[in-house]
């Protein structure tokens, strides 16, 4: 097993993808909520 703290360039480029996906995902969220709540 691989220590977590590993300095491992392939894990921190996963980690970073995922941060940035989680953000995005939530920045998707958003946006349909506010479409959805503005009137036509």
């Amino acid at each position: 097993m691989q220590p977590v703290l590993d300095p491992n360039p392939q894990n921190g480029q996963k980690k970073m993808l995922i941060v940035f996906g989680s953000f995005f995902a939530i920045f998707i969220v958003i946006g349909i909520v506010a479409m959805l709540l503005a009137p036509s």
